[in-house]
């Protein structure tokens, strides 16, 4: 990663930073649990269009919070200053909770899946190795962490291409995707279902991320105007690379394919579907297809390195205002806020041995959507009651690119919360939570200032 002379962050590394976020396991896993409810190629890639112009409505939308509050800490700066300290404090919660580590967790399950084949070990044990190895590494050096974070990146970068390249010239019996582009009044029946709507939940969750850089705006240089930048020319990016690979997919196997293995898997309870590994076998065949699984698994590596690095700034930046996790606001002489990263990696490991790939996937999916959607809103909010507020960068298409996140966002809560009922619950029952730790350190505070 790419420091200036000052140590802070070039714009080129903050958009490096939100595609490795963004690019994890969900693009590689969650088309498969899409299959189930939407087996058809029309639906299945408008998904990914939907999906795409929603995330980068929503990058537009955060740009212009990032240049009005222009402080590391994303949806918990912007929502304590929007609304009240503590809806921020619940969005932090939700970040340093599950937001992050969760996350975490699912992309280092994808990795170990891809790569037990191929190292012969468990696939958890391998998740937990990653995890650990990555958390040393930006626990020790800043330096050291931003040289793996864009090497890394640029790996992921040449995989996708190559993946991309080499599913649609090597392909020997492709499925017709153009033709199946047509849509049918049965395709339109999927669009408007509650199934397609729990789907683009899923495809919400491939595409987040898209928010990276704002966590991390303190350490930004020009932070105005470069957090903005980065925010939609990553999502940008990762859009254009998103469509192209589930066109591979497609391309290279039969929606069958993917309803079989998927609904085999999961009465096997193997967890995530290996997508890419079974594209990767119809164009390189078996041991080509195990080859590129590895490097499948480098690619992770890449997004778990960078959620490791910007979660902990959120618990940092948490730490810093509330008294209660006072300890998470400690950095060491570098500057590094270890026991933030310490904690965010505890629980994903956590996670990684104890929660199931769909239960995890439903729960973030409608805990992020409540804060996101709050802070596309918050751009109403704040033109009402600080019009006259300095913006150095304003929402492009307003008001119609905020009301179209929020319309999409809105629509698929709703279906998540009636047709995923108990893992939507569950994740409620961890944002209240949080507001009870919340007037716990409001009560703590009030009586020490007496």
């Amino acid at each position: 990663m790419e420091l200036n002379n000052t140590g802070r962050v070039t714009l080129r590394t903050a958009v490096t930073i939100v595609v490795a976020n963004m690019v994890g396991a969900g693009v590689f896993t969650v088309l498969g649990y899409q299959a189930l409810g939407t087996a058809a190629v029309f639906p299945l890639l408008l998904l990914w269009v939907i999906g795409g112009v929603v995330a980068m409505c929503g990058a537009l939308s955060y740009g212009e919070m990032a240049a009005l509050f222009p402080r590391s800490g994303g949806e918990y700066n912007y929502l304590s200053n929007t609304y009240h300290p503590a809806f921020g404090f619940l969005s932090g919660w939700i970040s340093a909770t599950v937001g992050f580590s969760a996350p975490v967790a699912m992309a280092g399950v994808a990795l170990g899946t891809y790569s037990s084949s191929i190292i012969g070990l468990p696939p958890q044990a391998i998740a937990i190795a990653v995890i650990i190895l990555i958390s040393i590494i930006h626990s020790t050096d800043v330096g050291l962490g931003s040289i793996f974070q864009q090497y890394s990146t640029a790996l992921k970068v040449i995989l996708i291409i190559g993946f991309i390249f080499g599913g649609l010239l090597l392909t020997p019996n492709p499925q017709p995707v153009m033709t199946a582009l047509i849509p049918t009044e049965k395709d339109w029946s999927m669009v408007f279902s509650a199934g397609f709507a729990i789907n683009l939940a899923f495809v919400s969750f491939a595409y987040s991320g898209w928010n990276a850089a704002a966590y991390l705006a303190n350490e930004i240089e020009n932070p105005r105007v470069n957090v903005p930048r980065a925010l939609v020319t990553g999502t940008l990016i990762v859009m254009i690379a998103y469509i192209l690979l589930n066109i591979v997919f497609l391309y290279t196997l039969p929606v069958n394919t993917y309803l079989t293995e998927q609904l085999a898997n999961i009465k096997a309870n193997k967890g995530p579907l290996e997508v890419g590994y079974l594209s990767a076998q119809q164009f390189l065949g078996d041991n080509g297809g195990k080859i590129m699984a590895g490097m499948i698994a480098l690619l992770l590596i890449s997004s778990i390195s960078a959620m490791i690095f910007a979660g902990p700034r959120v618990m940092q930046t948490m730490g810093e205002d509330v008294k209660i996790l006072n300890f998470l606001s400690y950095k060491n002489k570098k500057d590094i806020p270890v026991l933030a990263i310490i904690l965010q990696s505890t629980i994903s490991i956590i996670l990684v041995l104890t929660a199931q790939f769909d239960t995890i996937l439903s729960a973030i999916a409608f805990t992020l959507d409540i804060f996101t959607f709050a802070t596309v809103l918050g751009v109403f909010v704040m033109r009402y009651k600080a019009p006259q507020a300095e913006r150095a960068y304003k929402t492009w298409g307003y008001p119609i690119t905020p009301l179209i996140f929020l319309g999409v966002t809105g629509w698929t809560m709703y279906y998540l919360l009636t047709e995923r009922t108990i893992p939507s619950l569950i994740a409620l029952g961890v944002v209240l939570l949080g507001l009870v730790v919340y007037f716990i350190n409001q009560q703590t505070e009030n009586k020490e200032a007496k």
